[in-house]
């Protein structure tokens, strides 16, 4: 009976905020309507009243201007100067780290889209999808062929994948719908806030766990001393913990070993129903009955997937093995968290052009997950939600295809080669902890260089006086 209660309450729990997700996404795309309709029906004899307007009408007057629109697409010329040779290695640098790092790369790439190759911001976002969609894929399948660290499995954790992946890809479908209506200046905001917070949690992961890997380095300089003499007893072999510091093994093996085929349809399931939505929606006017409806699909294809994988760690059924011996007790409010914590990361993905790695990173480290299978799995979630907002994206006609298509190649010709090189680094040095310390590099500078473009962009917008309110997503294709 208890069990009985628990999956009733899972599942009443989880509808309820599915369909908080999906109303608040309506109610933000029709506000600017809306608030353009009500300020059509003032009488026009008010306007000849001399009263100053109160704090609260400014500030919506300020968001919501009728017909009024700052966006205006800039695709500069695709031709072989200086801008593609200096954006081509800012790019391999910033695909190799964020492949390594599990987040993408996507902090360096829009900025170096917008700054050097003179793109404007939202075209960057799309474009920059597609370089992580480019260095995600690579990085998976060079993943593939690698086993856990200290565990006989997998790198890539895919009952972890399955909770977190379809949240994420569900929260993308709603970041990039917000990246349509939100101006720069709020997405810059949101974007110092959280990459600083992340980064700084990164940072001290990455000393914790450098510590851990000195005092196990210690630990295995006294065994193996202890060992050489002859008249010391034996003494039980040095193992690991499967959450510190360890160092991935040589050996590789072939695919069909590493990959869990029940796990990766259940996957491919998500991201087919996604695309069929996307695709189909397309054919009925923006923001019709019609087309919520097929929106609104979505929610029940992403849900039941994380349902299934929430309800079986609940009964223990399924475990988050890449945690070795640690067992985790899952409950019910922890798994909402974690499942809100995907839909947060997809939608700062979808908003902002980033991989979903910059929050789920940090996230899998605190629940004790090893470096290498942090990111490996993080990325690998990246790959399903990333070419879903290059469709989307492409549907919606916001990137030019010549470009988009040269640097997702360079994307992931770095992202191999990151790869290779960075492994290679961590086996000589036995030190996984690089990991995390790129991965709190990376998130720092995408602090300070997207947080820079954006503030750039908000003063010039605010001397030439332009409308930096809410667009409108009904409008805008």
């Amino acid at each position: 009976m208890a069990k009985i209660k628990l999956n009733q309450r899972a599942l009443a729990t989880t509808a309820m905020l599915t369909c908080l997700i999906f109303l608040v996404q309506v109610l933000m795309t029709n506000m600017a309507s809306a608030e353009r309709l009500l300020k059509d029906k003032e009488p026009e004899a008010s306007a000849g009243k001399e009263m100053s307007p109160g704090y609260i009408v400014k500030v919506l007057h300020f968001l919501f201007q009728g017909g009024k629109s700052s966006y205006e697409p800039v695709w500069p010329d695709m031709k072989f100067d200086w801008r593609i040779v200096v954006g081509t290695i800012v790019g391999f640098l910033g695909a190799a780290l964020g492949s390594v790092g599990g987040v993408g790369g996507g902090g360096i790439f829009v900025p170096m889209l917008t700054l050097i190759i003179g793109f404007d911001p939202k075209s960057s976002t799309a474009i920059s999808k597609c370089m992580i969609m480019g260095a995600s894929g690579a990085t998976v399948y060079y993943n593939l062929r690698l086993r856990h660290p200290t565990l006989d499995m997998p790198l890539i954790d895919y009952d972890l994948t399955l909770l977190f992946q379809p949240m994420l890809m569900l929260g993308i479908s709603i970041g990039v719908a917000f990246s349509v209506m939100f101006a720069d200046w709020m997405v810059t905001v949101l974007l110092i806030i959280l990459f600083l917070g992340t980064s700084t949690k990164a940072l001290f992961k990455g000393i914790d766990t450098w510590k851990k890997e000195t005092m196990v380095k210690k630990d295995a300089a006294k065994q193996l001393e202890s060992e050489s003499k002859p008249e010391d007893g034996a003494e039980e072999d040095y193992k690991p913990l499967p959450s510190g510091p360890v160092v991935l093994p040589d050996d590789e093996v072939p695919l069909r070993e590493n990959i869990y085929w029940k796990e990766v349809a259940l996957l491919f399931y998500v991201w087919a129903g996604f695309l069929v939505v996307q695709i189909v929606q397309t054919y009925f006017p923006t923001c019709s009955v019609t087309y919520w409806i097929l929106n609104s699909l979505q929610v029940p294809i992403a849900a039941s997937v994380t349902l299934f994988e929430a309800i079986c760690l609940c009964k223990g059924t399924r475990v988050i093995a890449s945690k070795g011996k640690e067992i985790t007790n899952w409950k019910l409010h922890q798994i909402l968290l974690y499942c809100s914590c995907g839909i947060i990361a997809g939608m700062v993905g979808g908003l902002l052009g980033l991989g979903g790695g910059f929050i789920l990173g940090p996230l899998f480290l605190e629940l004790g997950i090893p470096p290498q299978v942090a990111s490996a799995t993080s990325t690998f979630a990246m790959a399903f939600s990333s070419s879903m907002s290059v469709v989307e994206y492409y549907l919606l006609n916001r990137f030019p295809v010549p470009y988009a298509a040269y640097f997702a190649l360079v994307a992931t010709i770095s992202a191999f080669v990151g790869q290779h090189v960075v492994r290679k680094i961590i086996a000589f040095l036995g030190r996984a902890s690089l990991i995390i310390f790129i991965l709190a590099l990376t998130i720092f500078v995408s602090a300070v260089s997207l947080g820079g473009v954006g503030i750039a962009n908000m003063v010039e917008k605010l001397e030439n006086e332009e409308y930096m309110g809410f667009e409108n997503l009904c409008h805008q294709s």
